[in-house]
């Protein structure tokens, strides 16, 4: 039996963590060394090596907001309703514990976006990171606004439209999707741009390199224009404020499910590429 340090976060207020908890409880304590059983937000002991969040991606999601400067790798047992992130079930993971709790566990290592707010005057009023996106949004009276891009102090296009979104690779099947952005593989290394609803018919996505720094200006804003951060964290922005992306210092690290390849994960619950409907074929 390995003797590796596991903590649970399961919210058990949630009828399908509830469910779920006896029995991943079970598979940890057989396999590893439970020293708690905690709610999303309650503090990590320091002799912590894995966390197993039960929920969904949201759950997920917070969990390596919060534990990203340890270093400890993450696992996640869907409880949600769609667990793109979320890899394991309680079969799979009791399939896969030996792996999961042993010495060399399948750790995938995710890029996470860093963001800082500078007012007028150049002061830095708020620094956080998101493991999904950051997003600019318009917010009410829901008229357009005006964001200036730099990339690596080159002067780019300015953005009209309902807002920006900066994604991670792994956020890139989320809201950045919706938006017609790409689908980038999550354990490249890259920064994702993509407009919402820009007022313009030449505005494309962009995919840059890990290293670059985006500088977005906040040129004309709304009462509401916000900076939401994985759909957790808001903050309210200003006209004449600046922001300023990159990479965080350290990656997220996500245990991986070796029955659920991404491309997999992809056709399975994105429903990548389905075909349409053909009465003939009776799919």
């Amino acid at each position: 039996m390995a003797h590796t340090n596991t903590v649970i976060l399961a919210s058990e207020g949630v009828p399908e963590t509830r469910q779920l908890l006896p029995r991943v409880r079970q598979i940890v304590e057989s396999n590893s060394n439970l020293i708690a059983t905690l709610k999303p937000g309650e503090e990590i002991p320091k002799e912590t090596e894995r966390v197993v969040v039960i929920g969904g991606d949201g759950t997920l999601i917070n969990a390596i907001r919060t534990t990203l400067d340890c270093e400890v790798p993450v696992l996640g047992v869907n409880a949600g309703r769609l667990g793109v992130l979320a890899e394991f079930d309680t079969n799979s993971l009791e399939r896969n514990a030996k792996m999961v709790f042993g010495d060399q566990p399948l750790v995938r290592k995710h890029l996470v976006v860093q963001v800082s707010i500078q007012d007028r005057r150049g002061t830095q009023r708020f620094q956080s990171v998101a493991v999904n996106d950051c997003v600019i949004s318009a917010g009410p009276p829901f008229r357009m606004i005006e964001l200036s891009l730099k990339i690596d102090q080159t002067e780019g296009p300015s953005i009209n439209g309902d807002g920006l979104i900066i994604a991670s690779p792994i956020g890139s099947t989320a809201y950045n999707v919706s938006a017609g952005g790409p689908i980038v593989q999550p354990t490249v290394d890259a920064l994702i741009i993509s407009a919402v609803a820009p007022h313009s018919l030449s505005f494309r996505p962009i995919v840059a390199d890990a290293e670059t720094v985006l500088e977005i200006g906040i040129s004309r804003a709304n009462l509401g224009t916000t900076l939401v951060l994985d759909g957790q964290e808001t903050h309210p922005l200003e006209e004449g404020e600046r922001l300023i992306f990159r990479r965080h210092l350290h990656h997220a690290g996500l245990i991986g499910n070796p029955e659920s390849p991404y491309w997999n994960t992809l056709i399975e619950k994105m429903r990548w590429g389905a075909p349409p409907t053909y009465r003939d074929r009776g799919t």
